[in-house]
Formats: structure tokens, sequence, C-alpha cells
């Protein structure tokens, strides 16, 4: 073992989640050290859709979700850059009349969070949106929401954070997390030994096994998102859509680019997910016929990433079951870019205070897991993917 260090709060993956835990921590002048099996936002943080929108969202999640909308506000005070963080509403789209009732039950359900959502339909709407195809009724409007750069703002969180003395490793795959009297004891390889009192695991689609090695087993499973870009054409897109029910998920920046996403990529055996050209082929016509400025654009690059999914789409928020100082954050089912920041404050709240503020008792593990006896097997490498074990 080369280097053995000890300190207050380890942080098991470098994602938008465990990049904002560490930046919150400093700033309570807790001392941290963060561990990236690669590096910062490389992962699900950094080839996710972008989308910063808290329409959708599940009513638990609306505490959250209000609280991240105000950190987004705040981002070049508290990283230095915007990460090009564009307030350009979000759109989320009814193709019937079942669809817009569904999104009018949900303004009234979220009323009170400062949504303002807006119905939208008919005449207005078409003369509002007209680039939509005309299999569109109407829609749902939210002003504030939005889109940033992924590659961008997880890099920066990071940074900011070791800019305040958080000790941030990349390339630093945690292989071992044990219980040590009252502290845990985490290796990397033969290489690093870490003692802390409090562990944060935020380890995206691996964070199931972290809390199987404490006994506690739950359902996550892994999903590969399917995205694409486009050449940069005129700017005709005014918000970023989303479909009720599902479907396709569309952004332009201001270069121009359209950001598209919908499907999922089915390969297994890799780390990095590789899309199918019937995937793709699937994604470009269902794009084509909604958005028909698109109908002969350029594809210039398709990608994927891997996501932890959780059979209700929530998250695993909150502390362990059966081992104290031990908190999960996992799970965010393609859903965790906005409310990452969020999250990340409740974290460094927990770890340095036990409590938080916003309610988070809906993300408990316990809804998935009784306590059982601690797994005592090794993780798995981290280029094994969770369903090709």
């Amino acid at each position: 073992m080369n280097t053995r260090l000890s300190t207050e709060v380890a942080i098991i993956g470098g994602g938008i989640v465990g990049a904002s835990a560490a930046l919150f921590l400093r700033r309570r002048g807790v001392p941290v050290v963060l561990l990236d099996a690669d590096r910062c936002g490389s992962r699900a943080s950094g080839v996710n859709y972008g989308g910063v929108r808290r329409q959708g969202r599940a009513l638990a999640q609306m505490p959250l979700t209000r609280r991240a909308h105000e950190l987004w506000n705040d981002l070049p005070n508290l990283i230095g850059t915007d990460g090009e963080f564009v307030r350009s509403g979000h759109l989320k789209l009814a193709r019937n009349e079942a669809d817009m009732a569904a999104l009018a039950a949900y303004r009234d359900q979220t009323r009170g969070f400062g949504m303002n959502l807006e119905l939208v339909t008919g005449a207005a709407f078409r003369a509002r949106f007209p680039w939509l195809a005309d299999g569109v009724i109407g829609g749902s409007f939210c002003p504030q929401d939005g889109h940033a750069n992924p590659r961008l703002v997880t890099p920066a969180i990071a940074r900011r954070a070791r800019e305040l003395g958080a000790d941030i490793r990349e390339h630093a795959a945690v292989t071992q997390v044990a219980r040590d009297g009252d502290r845990y004891v985490l290796r990397v390889g033969d290489t690093l030994e870490v003692t802390v009192r409090t562990v944060l695991n935020c380890a995206g689609a691996w964070g199931k096994q972290f809390a199987a090695q404490f006994g506690e087993v739950v359902p996550e499973t892994v999903i590969r998102p399917l995205m694409m870009v486009t050449e940069p054409l005129p700017v005709f897109m005014t918000a970023s859509l989303g479909i009720q029910g599902g479907g396709i998920y569309a952004r332009q920046i201001d270069r121009g680019n359209c950001i598209i996403g919908g499907g999922r990529v089915a390969d297994n055996t890799s780390t990095y997910a590789r899309p199918s050209s019937a995937a793709m082929h699937a994604l470009m016509a269902a794009t084509a016929a909604l958005l028909p400025r698109l109908r002969h654009a350029s594809v210039i690059r398709f990608w994927s990433g891997i996501e932890g999914n959780m059979p209700d789409h929530n998250p695993v928020l909150g502390p362990s079951l059966t081992t104290p100082n031990l908190f999960h954050a996992f799970g965010f089912s393609g859903a965790g870019f906005q409310i990452g920041p969020a999250v990340g404050e409740v974290l460094a709240s927990l770890a340095a205070t036990g409590t938080t503020d916003i309610p988070i008792d809906a993300f408990g593990i316990a809804r998935f897991t009784a306590p059982a006896r601690p797994s005592v097997e090794p993780l798995l490498p981290v280029g094994h993917t969770l369903e090709s074990t």
C-alpha cells in the first residue's frame, strides 16, 4: 500500500452529485476526499442530454428540484461559470386530449412550487410553436426551465471544490470499502488507503454494489439512453422539448446544433454503451416526424451513457439502514442532472450535521430493502456493467 490518508468524509463517485457534495462540504469547512474511477463528470453526468427541467418530476422531488433551481440560477457565483445554462423554457407536448388532461392535472398538483406552468393549445399553440408537426395539439410550458452543457458543468463543480480544498482523486476506482470500528477504510487497489468517519455513496450505476457491501440490496438496473446531435442550423427551436408519456426530447443550442434524445441502447456488455444502427435510424425517424425542419439535417454524432435506474424512477437518497455515517445517493433514473447540485447540498448537510431541511423520506433505501447480512464479496471492477454480471 503506497499511500495512506485519513480525513472526515469520503465520496465515492465524481458525477454531478458527488462533485456537488464535495463543494458544499468544503463550503462548510469539512475535510473531504472524492474518489472517481475515471474523471469527474465523464460518465452519466457528462454524457446526458443536458436538460435542466423541473416540469415532469415526481411530486416527491418538488422540494429538491425547487432548491436545485435556485442553485442553477446562482451557478456563476458558485463555480465561476454558467455552464452554458440557458433558461429557454421547457415545453411538454400533448398528442391528444388525454395528454392535455394529464398536463392540466400535473399543473394543479404542483402549484406552489414556482414553476408557473402555462397550458397552450389550439391556434395560440400553433402560432407560438409553428416549427412543430401537426400531430401535436398543445403543451405545458415552464418558462424558467432550460438546459446546460453537461460536459462543462460537473468538471467545473469539481474544480471549484478542489480550489476550496477538496482532495479530488481521479482514475481512483474504489475496490474495497469496510467498516473498522467507528471508521471506514476505503481502498483503491494497492495504491491508496483512506480512513474516514463518513462515506457518501454517489457511485451512479455502480451504487447498488457499494450498498450491497453493507447488506442493502436494491433493484437498481442500468439504462443507456440514446442521444444524437445535428450539424449547426439556423436557430428555430424556442424551447427545450419533452413529450407527455415519453418519446423523444430535443433542444437547440446557440451555435445551432440540435441535441435530441429518445430510446435506449440495448448493449449490455461494455462500460461505454454503443448505439446500434437500428436504434439510430428509429430516433432519426421519430425526430423528423416531430420536427420537420430536421428532415434533411445531417447528424454528426450519436452517443449513449450508463445510468442507474430504479423501478419507481426516484433515487435512493439518505442514510444507510445498516451502518452509521453511510449515506446513499444513486439511481437517478436518467433525471439527476438538474437536481444534482441540490442533492449534493443535502448530502453535505447529512454528513456534517446528520440532518437536512429538505424532505427526503420518500427516497429512503427502506422502500426497496430490509437489512441483511453485509456482503463480503469484493466489488466488481468498474469496467463491468451491472447487467453483464
